[in-house]
């Protein structure tokens, strides 16, 4: 789940606590805040079933603050309901039964009132806790209070990827939000490309800060020479490879790939539309005229794949992408930047742009450990290192993250087919 760094040897300053409790109440505030457009009906729809309704995700990034701080540290605390401990655990099998992943959408009761009821209830509790922790504890308290807040900023994304495949499932194309922040008119100029040189690089968290715990440990790795490309694909570029028979043309796509558009007809990323008019993409702004400068998004990693084939390059390695992120700033198109929508860079950068926010950028990498990896002891352990299997890395960020939850070693992943995340791509080849 985080990398829990050791037990410190000083117990932590007022001001510490201070900060960590603001921070607590800051992050708690921005998942009531992604919610508020909301209607009633909209908190209990399971679209399908990678997706969680709203309320589910509300009440189960409480749960985690009440099952793994207060139950263990907050001497007298008393659960509201006893019964949410299994409703609202997600896959936690060391701590207690979760409730089966696919019948989220069946949870009509506790209502939505309930949930903020149970939210309003840790909260108050929590700051009680942080307000006096007890001294023994204080550090691992701490420690755990920051893999909340991260774990909450996940599935604030979460929260954002879900509510637009559920408002995506209805004719009408409902708006989240029409106060959104329009793109910039930009236009791309072609791809050009960086190059980097051979040699043994260092991947991974060096240490100082969070960290999940699959971005440890820190270690050696050899990169060929190789080039990245400047900026990710663009809608524009994607729509080449559509003309050209890109979805029906055998030999540029995996085995399993080939599989899965033969059965499910896909023809173009997932929430494209198109009509007499031309084409549409499904945003949280609603229906909207598909910004042919904007980086292709909602794509599989089988489609992703696919296009770097057909345009002569292929995806980059997660070592390839973390050795041109490292040196970079961290800025780019974030929630924070209230687009919720990938937009074309429009900022001059040194370097590649856009490597950090607007979409998780697919790679050539198998979700798999790094040499010497130990997932953390107890419950906690089970977040990261058990689906290291299946599944594909993704880096960067994109534009439902939160800022600084974000860093050059943050290793996102999903499975090849999914195409609900705001997933795109940036391409590489040999140099």
């Amino acid at each position: 789940m985080g990398n829990l760094a050791e037990p410190r040897a000083q117990q932590p300053a007022l001001a510490e606590l201070d900060y960590l409790l603001q921070r607590f109440r800051q992050v708690r505030a921005t998942s009531e805040a992604i919610c508020a457009p909301l209607q009633i009906e909209d908190y209990v729809i399971q679209s399908m079933p990678d997706v969680s309704p709203p309320k589910w995700h509300l009440a189960h990034i409480s749960w985690f603050f009440e099952a793994f701080l207060l139950k263990p540290y907050l001497k007298g605390y008393k659960p509201l309901n006893d019964a949410y401990d299994h409703l609202f655990n997600s896959y936690y099998e060391t701590h207690s039964t979760p409730f089966p992943r696919t019948q989220r959408g069946l949870i009509s009761r506790p209502g939505v009132e309930d949930v903020y009821r149970f939210r309003q209830h840790v909260d108050r509790a929590m700051g009680e806790l942080l307000v006096n922790p007890p001294q023994q504890h204080a550090a691992e308290i701490m420690r755990r209070v920051e893999l909340g807040l991260q774990h909450e900023q996940q599935h604030q994304e979460l929260l954002l990827m879900d509510i637009k495949h559920i408002l995506a499932q209805n004719p009408l194309h409902p708006t989240y939000r029409s106060d959104l922040k329009p793109a910039p008119v930009v236009h791309n100029d072609r791809i050009r490309w960086h190059d980097y040189a051979e040699g043994v690089y260092h991947i991974g968290h060096a240490g100082g800060g969070f960290a999940f715990d699959c971005e440890t440990p820190r270690h050696r790795q050899f990169v060929e020479a190789f080039q990245l490309a400047d900026r990710p694909v663009s809608n524009r570029e994607y729509l080449s490879f559509i003309a050209d028979g890109g979805y029906a043309r055998s030999d540029l796509w995996l085995s399993d790939g080939w599989a899965l558009i033969r059965q499910y007809g896909w023809n173009a990323p997932f929430y494209w539309h198109r009509d007499e008019n031309g084409w549409y993409e499904m945003t949280l702004s609603g229906l909207q005229p598909l910004d042919l400068e904007a980086p292709v998004c909602h794509v599989s990693f089988y489609e992703a794949d696919a296009y770097a084939r057909w345009a002569g390059a292929r995806l980059p390695t997660e070592a390839e992408w973390e050795v041109a992120a490292t040196d970079q700033p961290r800025r780019g198109n974030f929630l924070e930047n209230d687009h919720l929508q990938p937009v074309a860079a429009s900022i001059p950068h040194p370097g590649p742009a856009q490597l950090f926010g607007d979409v998780w950028e697919w790679t050539a990498s198998a979700y798999r450990p790094y040499p010497g990896f130990r997932p953390l002891e107890g419950s906690l352990g089970e977040y990261n290192g058990k689906f290291m299997s299946g599944q594909m890395v993704l880096r960067g960020g994109c534009c439902a993250t939160p800022e600084a939850h974000i860093r050059a070693t943050y290793r996102n992943f999903f499975q090849p087919a999914m195409r609900w995340q705001f997933a795109g791509l940036r391409l590489a080849r040999e140099l």
